[in-house]
């Protein structure tokens, strides 16, 4: 290790002297400039012969260095970063707020994120499951079509339009949940999840429970698909609404003045 650095440090030593003393007093307006004197230099390196030794550092370069050389790689070099994420129960994960799927078999795992400015690998356990190109467009998701379970993937054709349809058919309260759902994100399709959610809680409970359900979530106004679903799963839509009754009238007594009792006063103290 010592024969090594002592070799290094020589190699520095020498380019110190033939070319960072050779320009210590010249004045480069520009790197280009100051590039293509250093690459004169260096080529006046290699080519001068050795003291002790025959030829010189181009010719050993020539002999033994360039027939071992391997081709450049056929892309350049992109700087990338790690993130570690969990699987969200939408098979996606989530960077930079933008959502990348992956494989829904890996619904709640740890997996890796490689990014880089311009594509998203995701690893679970060394193996690469997914690449995507990068995207910046904060709340949108990026989706595979071959992630989705297949129950899924028969929604994919849905539209809003089509969505509002189906909801209408189910009736007027699943249709305005479904509307305000839409209408609460700043772009119709961020809220697709949540309405599809709400088409497989009617496969699953009947299209009559969830009318109920989004019927109750209006009336709370709660309108979300984890609320509907929480009324479906709790039987709240089976049981009937509370009724709160009157509201209470104001309670009145000699000690307790009113805001016309301060009104009053702040009359008298302006007309003194």
């Amino acid at each position: 290790m010592t024969l090594y650095k002592a070799k290094a440090e020589a190699g520095v030593l020498v380019v110190e002297r033939w070319i960072l003393a050779a320009l210590r007093k010249r004045t480069f307006f520009s790197i280009a400039e100051l590039n293509e004197a250093i690459w004169e230099l260096v080529e006046r390196l290699n080519r001068r012969p050795f003291r002790k030794l025959p030829g010189s550092r181009a010719e050993l370069f020539a002999s033994l260095d360039r027939p071992a050389l391997r081709p450049l790689p056929a892309e350049r070099y992109s700087f990338a970063q790690w993130k570690l994420a969990t699987v969200n129960i939408d098979y996606h994960v989530e960077l930079d707020r933008h959502f990348y799927s992956v494989p829904y078999s890996l619904v709640g795992q740890k997996v890796e994120l490689r990014y880089s400015a311009t594509t998203v690998e995701v690893l679970h356990r060394g193996v690469r499951v997914a690449s995507h190109a990068r995207s910046y467009q904060a709340g949108a998701a990026t989706t595979v079509s071959e992630h989705r379970p297949k129950s899924h993937q028969r929604y994919l054709s849905w539209t809003p339009s089509r969505i509002l349809s189906w909801a209408s058919r189910a009736g007027s309260a699943t249709q305005a949940v479904a509307d305000s759902i839409m209408k609460s994100r700043r772009y119709p399709e961020q809220g697709y999840r949540s309405c599809l959610g709400l088409i497989r809680l009617g496969d699953r409970y009947g299209q009559q429970r969830l009318e109920s359900a989004c019927a109750r979530a209006l009336k709370f106004q709660a309108c979300s698909y984890k609320t509907v679903k929480s009324i479906l799963e709790t039987a709240l839509d089976r049981q009937p609404d509370l009724d709160p009754g009157p509201a209470p009238e104001p309670l009145l007594h000699e000690n307790i003045r009113g805001a016309d009792y301060f009104q009053e006063r702040e009359e008298d103290l302006h007309a003194d």
